[in-house]
């Protein structure tokens, strides 16, 4: 287009310079001086035209100058440096390096290397052809030792495990990362040792060339060479976890809510601690003491002198953690969820916390004194933010995590991590420990802030309130959507929430304000189970789709006000059917404007049908309605047809959308492109990709509302896009 452009306007110059020289051989100068000013004004159009056509075309479709890349929630942007999803257990040598080891990181950093408040290295090989990490690391002055998982893969030839069988072994590496295998080794690569195929290895540890495996399984800890990886001895310990060698050489062992003391060769010795009320992880400091973590109300690290029987001589963090002072304000002492500790000579203190049921890595460094050092976040997988609409956008929210925004720092610097706002202990029935909830929709009632929560499969709609006389910065369980199970059973399998129907789908309210699903608190209905979208207007009212083909596959439920405790109500006996747009043929997100009275529908359509049946997308096409409360269903002002399937290989899809002011936003699945549509007229205005501050790169969008976008009020756009591969969220900001 630009080269078409280019040649006309040459035309056309050499069309005037003709006319020009004819003029000057008429001698008639006094034509000159207008044709000049019209040649200038032509050169400027051009050079409008020439920038508007470049900033069409530029790869993230807008001039660098018209939108920023950010991200939050990970300490570091991608490329190579990413805080890893969950870190489930942790050591740390005397130098200060940090070695961590968890189950999954989407980006394959299952064990990771950590120094100075940096990612330094990466234990390779952790993750695919049915690997997992684990919940125990240990390293000396030549190897690492992870706790690892190997699963099936059909190639029993190259030393996979038989179908139905996983190998629950140590991997060794050298101190860089790279596996390093031994004489008798397993695996593909002879780094593994096999250690059990029925449970995992609960605890490591070494001394001297020894190296120390709780096998949980047979009830064992077994003694290898360090070196040669050829069985010494084992000895019998009930439930064996995990293990920290004393400076005399012995070992001592967390065993479910105690913890014991052995010698190096199995004797049991008279040392125990009974009185921890969960501990989940110990070391030992540059002292000699015994650091234990407990996971209990206390949120604490617990310091004991174990000279001759064990005394507790101090503690380490705020009682409480995160919920003493204000419940869930973040501060450098208050702990959450603590999953490793370590010490280095210098007497530093490191601590993990990754909150509960898994919500995210928070590494932190302690002086002896107890002052920060650094701090390391990989708090978000499988989330995505939303900003409170009173705070102008600086108050964001994810499904457990509450961030202070300040738009004139750096890119990602941006972002301040304010509260975690989850309290498993004042609300054990939480259904954010129970399910898997993802993106926040972040709405005001009657001026009060609410969170609403829905999951990958739209499956649900979680209600929390806030009362932050009483629960400080804690989100507290309010109320609950479900929708009716397929198969006639209970909407939740399992045994939470207790007391739901028996079938069929529910609403349930916090009706006594205790936060917990009690009886006589459901309101039960049946449909059709299979959904498409939920949406919350700015009026508070809940919005679902569903993925019928009667014609009738909207549902309305009108908020009925607040309750004496503050949840929002809704009803079956008010909810309101209203029709499907007859171009639909499978509707999918829904997104409604009362201030405007305007429909935003998605789904696939008669004219572009669904090639197969992939279930967690937008569809084809994204359709708006003008006066929908009027009852026009069938008038649409635009269609956009979105990237979708054609061909079977979903290889091009559109995963979620989010309307915000005079712009459509949708995003594609697997490359994360994010287009930006006119919503007055439907046209495409540009198109925004993750930039060079993130290395110009995303995971796959996996959840429905993976894409949220924000009006400030001075016009600038704050798009919020999940970007589960390297833990964070990605933002965009675009002028308006």
């Amino acid at each position: 287009m630009r080269k078409n452009i280019h040649r006309q306007f040459r035309q056309i110059l050499q069309q005037l310079n003709k006319y020009i020289q004819r003029i000057f051989k008429s001698g008639n100068n006094r034509q000159i001086k207008p044709i000049y000013f019209m040649l200038l004004g032509m050169v400027v159009v051009f050079i409008a035209i020439s920038l508007d056509i470049t900033t069409e075309l530029s790869v993230t479709g807008v001039a660098a100058s018209t939108h920023k890349t950010s991200w939050l929630g990970n300490t570091f942007g991608g490329g190579d440096k990413w805080v890893q999803n969950n870190i489930e257990a942790m050591y740390v040598a005397p130098n200060g390096t940090v070695y961590t080891n968890s189950h999954w990181d989407e980006a394959g950093r299952e064990a990771g290397i950590y120094k100075d408040g940096n990612v330094i290295g990466i234990l390779e090989d952790t993750h695919g052809w049915s690997r997992i990490g684990g919940k125990a690391v240990i390293a000396n002055s030549k190897y690492i030792y992870i706790a690892l998982g190997q699963g099936a893969i059909g190639n029993t030839d190259q030393d996979y495990p038989p179908d139905g069988t996983t190998w629950h072994t140590v991997r060794r590496y050298n101190l860089s990362g790279k596996p390093a295998p031994f004489n008798g080794g397993r695996g593909w690569d002879k780094s593994m040792l096999i250690i059990s195929n029925k449970s995992e290895v609960t605890g490591l540890a070494t001394a001297a060339n020894e190296l120390y495996v709780s096998d949980s399984a047979t009830n064992q800890i077994r003694v290898y060479n360090s070196e040669t990886m050829q069985e010494l001895r084992s000895f019998s310990v009930v439930h064996p976890g995990a293990i920290t060698i004393d400076k005399q050489a012995n070992l001592w062992v967390i065993q479910q809510n105690k913890i014991s003391r052995y010698s190096p060769t199995g004797k049991q010795l008279p040392q125990q601690i009974t009185n921890v009320a969960k501990p989940t992880a110990i070391a030992i400091d540059h002292q000699g003491r015994l650091l234990v973590a407990d996971n209990s109300q206390r949120q604490q690290v617990l310091i004991y002198d174990i000279k001759n029987q064990p005394v507790q001589v101090g503690t380490f963090g705020i009682k409480g953690g995160v919920y003493a002072g204000t419940p869930g304000e973040v501060q450098p002492l208050k702990l959450y969820g603590i999953t490793g500790i370590g010490a280095d000579t210098a007497g530093n203190i490191y601590v993990n916390s990754n909150g509960f049921n898994n919500s995210g890595t928070d590494l932190r460094k302690f002086s002896p004194s107890g002052k920060q050092l650094w701090q390391l976040h990989g708090l978000l997988f499988v989330d995505n933010a939303d900003a409170d609409p009173q705070t102008d956008g600086v108050e964001v929210f994810t499904k457990q995590e509450h961030f202070l925004m300040n738009y004139n720092q750096p890119t990602g610097k941006q972002w301040t991590y304010k509260a975690y706002t989850l309290n498993p202990f004042k609300y054990p029935q939480d259904p954010r420990l129970h399910a898997s909830p993802d993106a926040t929709f972040v709405r005001r009632i009657q001026g009060k802030p609410f969170l609403f929560l829905t999951n990958m499969y739209a499956s649900f709609i979680q209600i929390y309130r806030f009362n932050p006389s009483k629960d400080g910065k804690i989100a507290i369980p309010a109320g609950m959507f479900v929708g009716t199970n397929a198969e006639g059973k209970q909407s939740v399998g399992g045994n939470w929430p207790p007391y739901q129907p028996n079938k069929g789908e529910w609403i349930w309210r916090d009706r006594n304000g205790n936060g917990a699903f009690d009886q006589g608190e459901y309101d039960q209905s049946e449909d059709y189970p299979y959904l498409g979208g939920w949406w919350v207007d700015n009026k508070g009212d809940v919005w679902k789709t569903l993925r019928t083909h009667d014609g009738i596959g909207i549902r309305h439920y009108p908020l009925q006000g607040l309750d004496t405790h503050g949840n929002p109500i809704y009803s079956y006996s008010s909810m309101q059917k209203q029709k499907t747009p007859s171009m639909f043929t499978d509707l999918r997100r829904i997104e409604y404007l009362p201030e405007t009275d305007t429909m935003y529908l998605s789904g696939f359509t008669v004219d572009h049908p669904a090639i197969g049946d992939d279930t967690g997308i937008v569809g084809s096409e994204i359709i708006r309605f003008d006066n929908w409360s009027k009852g026009n269903n069938s008038t649409p002002r635009w269609r956009i047809v979105v990237p979708h399937d054609t061909t079977g290989k979903r290889e091009i899809s559109t995963a979620a959308m989010s309307v915000a002011g005079d712009y459509v936003f949708a995003v594609k699945m697997k490359t994360a492109e994010v287009y930006v549509y006119n919503a007055k007229t439907g046209a495409t205005v540009k198109t925004l990709k993750p930039g060079p501050e993130v290395a110009s790169e995303s995971g796959w969008i996996d959840i429905p509302q993976g894409i949220r976008a924000f009006r400030r009020s001075n016009g600038e756009y704050v798009v919020f896009v999940e970007e589960d591969w390297k833990g964070k969220v990605i933002i965009y900001r675009m002028k308006g």
